[in-house]
């Protein structure tokens, strides 16, 4: 059923805890993605309701499943925890996929913890619903993520401000590794500890690098690097993670923990959605610069393992924080690029992109809606709706004789308006539409869920059936507040 080889429950015992999923009243299944299951070589009958919401409810462990909850620390808003770990996550095992991956299969909300500090370890159905549509949809557009396996309500309540419903969540990840889990252990001088997980690392997501002459500084240069390029992704899509602390920033470089995330809606560079986040510290234009900040923790724990000497190790360090800024400027302007339709690299190009995100924050543009109506204005008679979206006409003329002379006169403009489509998406999973789709599952009504998740499947398409998901919301409708969900 589950090919189980559970690499991480063969690392020593201080790694992890032992623990069982605590059984549910009445599990019911809600969703369950049996594309993603095939994939990962599952044997599981799609029609057996009853067994899937047993299985992904926890109240059934499947044979080889080694269930642990993992060790790790964290920086949560710029502050250090050095004891966090698995709260309401438990780890079922590890499979290879029929690509030959390595996948954790892990249950969100299935229960306490050792480390759950006096929690209860369970999940709402609000932010279970809302971390499998923002994952699958993240996967649809094309970015490195986690992926949603199986949704389950549990018939029970979990108590927060006021009850609610209560719901697990099966995630899929290349690993739950995380800069936390080093910080783990180099918070506690165990420097085996930081190596043996290090070894880990490398065997399961960097094997190129188990030669190499200094194979924890190729580490750190190749987790960087994934990072650096994670992020300029998210910002090429208007994506705000909510919750860029330590804990949640994988070694594997995949998108983790759909928390308070949300997309912008209308262009500003300091946009914050998270209730908690009152400074602003993981504000859009902010996640750079917290990505490079959360290398240096993880700099910082591989010391030791870098240089003869400590002077040395920090001049390696630093060289690698270094490139990430090199690294993510060098792939943001590539995505941005190629969202205004531009092949090539020229001078100027960076002043092109800049001066137009100027103006659609002046003008309040909405970001998604913008480089989509981008692509329509390669031929002047279809600039009408582009021009439409902001308020100094004359300064935006100026732009797009800029624009269009940077495209050049010989290229074909169907091409151009083809390849901007390509990477401009249509439709992405709004703030007002997630809100809506919890909302009715709150009351028991999924259609808005399966439809949302329907109308994301291929977000780059303009289907004639999800026009509506393509429309930004009325000031009114705006989501400007969103919530962790712990």
């Amino acid at each position: 059923m589950f090919p189980f080889d559970n690499s991480y429950a063969r690392l020593p015992e201080h790694f992890f805890r032992p623990v069982l999923p605590a059984p549910v009243a009445a599990p019911r299944l809600i969703r369950f993605n049996s594309e993603l299951a095939d994939e990962l070589g599952l044997t599981l009958d799609a029609g057996d309701e009853d067994r899937l919401a047993a299985i992904f409810s926890g109240n059934s462990v499947p044979v080889g499943a080694m269930p642990l909850a993992m060790a790790y620390s964290g920086h949560q808003f710029g502050q250090f925890n050095p004891q966090l770990g698995d709260g309401r996550a438990i780890l079922l095992g590890e499979v290879v996929d029929r690509q030959g991956r390595r996948r954790d299969i892990q249950l969100k909300g299935a229960g306490p913890t050792p480390f759950s500090r006096r929690g209860d370890g369970r999940a709402a159905l609000g932010p279970v619903l809302r971390e499998y549509i923002v994952s699958e949809a993240m996967y649809a557009l094309g970015i490195p993520t986690t992926r949603a396996l199986a949704a389950v309500a549990t018939g029970e309540a979990v108590y927060r401000e006021t009850p609610l419903p209560g719901a697990v969540f099966t995630r899929v990840a290349a690993s739950h590794i995380r800069v936390g889990t080093f910080q783990y252990f180099a918070s506690r001088d165990d420097q085996e500890g930081v190596r043996a997980l290090a070894d880990h690392v490398i065997a399961r997501h960097y094997p190129e690098l188990a030669d190499a002459a200094k194979p924890y500084l190729a580490l750190l240069q190749a987790v960087a690097s994934r990072q650096a390029a994670l992020i300029a992704r998210w910002m090429a899509i208007g994506f705000i993670h909510g919750v860029m602390n330590t804990d949640n920033m994988t070694v594997s470089g995949e998108t983790i923990d759909f928390g308070p995330c949300a997309f912008l809606d209308e262009y500003d560079p300091k946009k914050v959605f998270s209730w908690i986040d009152q400074r602003g510290r993981y504000a859009y234009a902010n996640q750079p610069g917290i990505g490079q900040w959360n290398m240096a923790r993880l700099a910082e724990c591989l010391l030791p393992l870098l240089a003869e000497t400590e002077d040395k190790a920090v001049e390696e360090a630093n060289a690698v924080l270094v490139e990430f800024g090199r690294v993510f400027q060098e792939r943001w302007l590539s995505a941005f690029r190629d969202k205004l339709g531009l092949v090539g690299e020229q001078d100027g190009d960076l002043e092109l992109v800049n001066d137009l995100l100027a103006q659609m924050h002046d003008s309040e543009a909405d970001f998604t809606v913008t480089f989509r109506a981008l692509g329509q204005a390669v031929e002047e008679a279809g600039e009408g709706g582009f021009t439409a979206l902001f308020t100094d006409r004359p300064r935006l003329s100026q732009w797009l004789a800029r624009w269009r002379q940077r495209l050049g006169q010989d290229r074909d403009a169907s091409a151009i308006r083809s390849a901007m489509e390509g990477v401009n998406p249509a439709v992405i999973p709004r703030n007002h539409r997630i809100e809506e789709a919890i909302q009715a599952g709150l009351s028991g009504d999924y259609g808005p869920f399966e439809a949302l998740l329907a109308a994301l499947e291929r977000p780059y398409e303009e289907r004639s059936e999800f026009a509506a998901y393509r429309i930004p919301p009325e000031r009114e409708e705006r989501v400007t507040r969103t919530f962790c969900g712990t």
